[in-house]
């Protein structure tokens, strides 16, 4: 069926709404003969006709993703079939799944569009005025939290790396204030839940009323407000309405470094906020011990409550936090390409994410089965390392990482059992993966000869066949370090 001289059925413009239903099932047939059997399934089939007002016909899709790619993809097609289903003037709504909470409706695509079809894109999100604006105008009860309501404890994928981060955060939810955890301090690497985790807490909090006024604001935000009050000359009104919450949370609390001023001002809020017993919840990509270019002051009132790490997920997590993001979407990844991409992208879930998107969008464009071939390819594009062939020196990087271990450790004469079995894994691999000879491997290790390189490699043999546990580090850095050097 030709787009430029589509097939127009009868007009619906007089039906009533119960016969949304009927009108959709039309546009899908129209839409059937334009796309593939995978596009069909994966983008048409899950969206679900909500009303038929008139003209106006909405729909409800799973995710914003979701309505992202139809508005960049399909927009033109989906046009063409309202046209036909509902006649000229008719407009399409969408319902995103997620947002319904907000009672979120969005009209679609361009508001010119051609046919009389009324499209636009989302609304944005209006940049939040500074939160102590609603003080001054006497509107202290409706502030702003600029809380994320998609983020909650219910979809954020617990486990070993974030078991007590997690339980904190709930705990400070239930009783913000009233625990040992103040402040609560999160810290961990980009892109492991952290934002996620704070948002939860403060929803959480909110939604069940153990506080009435929440904020959460990042540090470069907070920065920016207290310029804006300098120059305004609302310092006070600037401090009030930060001293006045019952739960602060504020994001990367690393970026405070070198601004003396503003360090200041957060250090009395600070005071006030802990003498009055209201929770203060931070996050940072580093332990506050280590904090670089903050007051002394400052960092010793971080580490009078609880400090909790995040840690990057392991195999099972990763795991479920792809079959999540999938079940979110309404997307149908098969097991083993699952397992494949959770074994070979293990830095952040920021970066699960984004293969899993890629993986989908590459399936759809190109009309091609999801398999491992397609997630092969998929990787080599997002996971920079795949650019790389494999090298004695990449093994010693990934495995120390793996370990959690100074590189420099695997060539010194240090004989901690960690280090030896790091050492004798990396040998073990580099053997495997690489064309080196054993000298060559050996001078990798700090001028070790042949012989310690053999001892190593027989010592990995002789453990994998009895350690479970063992086995599995080893086979998930071989299957990483293959799929980079492929």
């Amino acid at each position: 069926m030709s787009l430029q001289e589509p097939v127009v059925f009868p007009s619906s413009q007089n039906l009533p709404p119960s016969d949304h239903v009927a009108v959709w099932q039309r546009c899908l047939e129209y839409i059937r003969s334009d796309v593939s059997s995978l596009s069909y399934k994966t983008w048409f089939q899950p969206i679900v006709p909500l009303k038929l007002e008139g003209s106006n016909l909405t729909i409800k899709v799973p995710s914003q993703f979701f309505y992202d790619w139809l508005e960049g993809h399909y927009s033109s097609l989906l046009r063409s079939a309202l046209i036909a289903s509902l006649g000229e003037g008719a407009k399409l709504f969408y319902s995103i799944a997620s947002e319904e909470a907000q009672n979120l409706l969005v009209e679609a695509a361009d508001q010119n569009g051609p046919d009389g079809v009324e499209f636009s894109s989302p609304p944005a999100v209006p940049t939040p005025a500074t939160p102590f604006s609603a003080r001054m105008s006497g509107r202290l009860a409706t502030v702003q939290s600029n809380l994320n309501p998609r983020y909650t404890f219910d979809n954020f994928i617990k486990g070993d790396s974030n078991q007590l981060a997690r339980a904190a955060s709930m705990a400070v939810a239930n009783n913000p204030g009233g625990t040992s955890f103040n402040p609560l301090v999160i810290y961990g690497g980009t892109g492991l839940g952290k934002t996620h985790l704070m948002h939860a807490l403060g929803n959480h909090a909110l939604q069940s009323g153990k506080a009435t006024r929440a904020v959460y604001v990042s540090s470069e935000k907070f920065t920016i407000d207290f310029v804006e009050a300098i120059q305004a000359d609302k310092v006070n009104e600037f401090s009030l309405f930060y001293r006045s919450v019952d739960l602060l949370i504020v994001d990367d609390i690393q970026f405070f470094a070198g601004k003396e001023k503003t360090q200041d001002n957060f250090f009395h809020t600070f005071n006030t906020l802990y003498q009055l017993g209201k929770q203060i919840v931070l996050s940072s990509d580093v332990p506050p011990k280590e904090l670089k270019g903050l007051d002394d002051r400052l960092i010793s009132r971080f580490q009078c409550g609880l400090t909790a790490d995040i840690q990057p997920p392991d195999l099972e997590t990763r795991i479920a936090i792809l079959r999540k993001k999938s079940d979110e979407n309404n997307l149908d990844l098969p097991s083993d390409v699952l397992e494949f991409i959770a074994a070979n992208v293990t830095s952040n879930i920021r970066e699960l994410e984004g293969c899993l998107i890629s993986l989908f969008a590459r399936a759809s464009l190109e009309n091609r089965e999801i398999n491992i071939g397609l997630a092969k390819d998929v990787l080599r594009v997002v996971v920079n390392e795949l650019k790389s062939p494999v090298s004695i020196e990449h093994i010693q990087r990934t495995v120390c990482e793996f370990y959690g271990l100074p590189e420099d450790l695997l060539r010194a004469k240090t004989r901690k059992q960690e280090v030896v079995t790091a050492r004798q894994v990396a040998m073990f691999l580099a053997k495997q993966l690489t064309n080196s000879s054993l000298k060559t491997i050996g001078l990798h290790f700090g001028g070790r000869d042949h012989s310690t390189v053999i001892h190593a490699c027989q010592a990995v043999e002789d453990r994998v066949t009895t350690d479970l546990v063992f086995r599995q580090n080893v086979e998930q850095l071989q299957r990483h370090l293959q799929l980079n050097h492929s």
